[in-house]
């Protein structure tokens, strides 16, 4: 599977049921010379053997190819379509796949039938909870990699923008935690230096950082990141001149700012309404203050979006959007919980967003999982 990795380097994982003899990461550009990279490895189990690399940078090359391959045996090649600053880049959303493998692959079959059969997304944006249970080996493959694999293979050639979700990660610092797959942005915010150790057991797996799209500068959160460990990056990177001069600036963070649908008795009883509290608290006023366009959050499972004024004082125009899309399989939350009094759309099925950036035009389409636009909305520099 394909996740970005900042601006111009990319990260690969892949697993085999026994050891592979000298594997090898092999990646070129149509005008540079072939590299080879050796992966890290990590032993799962006896059956499950996993290897990772980084390659890039990439620069302004619009084709990047790669290939896997060990002494007896090789992958077919895949392409990576890099697109201008100023094209159409089309950037595929969604959330909360997890514990709903089926209706995934019908969400799925929709967003390959909206794309065309000879077209696909830029970028897929995963705004997390990609499995229920993050320790268990089946729930990766039934409900993230068979789905993806049996019905767009969207994984190979497409790299996923991934922001971590609640279940998707085990936050216990110890070397018995169960980070098995989700590491694609060790060290990303450290160094330059692609040579750097793999993580290791017991580390914090940071998935905060930013990269761009076109024209649009992204900030990925961890909602589940300690507050002091985030809000620091959090505030550098919304000062950054990458994020001012982007013509789009937009935070993706799983919990979002307003949740309004949940189970009653985990929100009232079990103090779930607490979660993520400080991403309304703490976070919300930044996005405010530093001029966020929109912020994309999955966590609740289905569909919403508010688009309102910056603040009493704003102009009619100077506004922020806030869209939760996390319909992309999951069991759906039907039962309120709060009111805002904010959101201009709510739809409590599957979907899937298909966000469209070119130069100074910004396009969200919120689709079902049966093809029907359910939400719509444009901005206009």
């Amino acid at each position: 599977m394909l996740f970005e990795h900042g601006d111009s380097h990319y990260y690969v994982v892949w697993e085999t049921s026994c050891t592979s003899g000298a594997p090898l990461l092999e990646w070129w550009t149509d005008s540079s010379s072939h590299h080879f990279i050796e992966p890290w490895y990590r032993r799962i189990d006896n059956i499950h053997h996993r290897y990772t690399a980084i390659f890039g940078p990439s620069a302004n090359a619009s084709q990047v190819h790669y290939k896997i391959s060990n002494y007896r045996f090789s992958t077919k090649t895949y392409t990576i379509t890099r697109r201008g600053k100023y094209a159409l880049h089309r950037v595929l959303v969604i959330a909360d796949n997890q514990n709903g493998p089926s209706r995934f692959r019908r969400v799925l079959s929709s967003v390959h039938r909206y794309y065309g059969k000879h077209s696909a997304p830029d970028a897929i944006l995963h705004v997390g909870d990609a499995v229920q249970n993050v320790g268990n080996l089946d729930n990766w493959q039934k409900q993230l990699f068979a789905p993806l694999e049996d019905r767009s293979g969207l994984q190979h050639s497409t790299p996923t923008i991934f922001v971590p979700g609640n279940h998707d990660h085990d936050k216990r610092r110890t070397p018995t935690n169960n980070n098995i797959y989700m590491d694609m942005y060790h060290g990303l915010n450290d160094t330059d230096d692609l040579g750097k150790i793999a993580v290791t057991n017991g580390s914090y797996h940071r998935f905060y950082h930013s990269l761009s799209v076109g024209g649009a500068r992204i900030i990925v959160l961890d909602s589940e990141c300690p507050l002091a460990e985030e809000r620091g990056f959090l505030e550098r990177e919304l000062e950054s001149e990458a994020f001012r001069s982007a013509s789009f600036r937009i935070v993706a963070v799983h919990i979002p700012p307003y949740l309004e649908f949940w189970d009653p008795y985990a929100w009232n009883k079990k103090g779930e309404k607490h979660w993520g509290e400080h991403v309304r608290i703490e976070y919300d006023p930044l996005f405010r203050k530093h001029g966020v366009d929109l912020v994309i959050s999955g966590h609740q499972h289905n569909y919403q979006r508010s688009t309102v004024r910056r603040s009493a004082d704003s102009a009619p125009s100077d506004t922020i959007t806030y869209a939760i899309v996390g319909g992309a399989g999951g069991d759906l939350d039907l039962k309120r919980v709060e009111d805002y009094h904010m959101y201009n759309a709510t739809y409590l099925d599957h979907h899937f967003v298909s966000l469209d950036i070119k130069n100074q035009s910004l396009s969200w389409t919120a689709i079902s999982s049966a093809g029907d636009v359910v939400d719509h909305f444009t901005i206009q520099r």
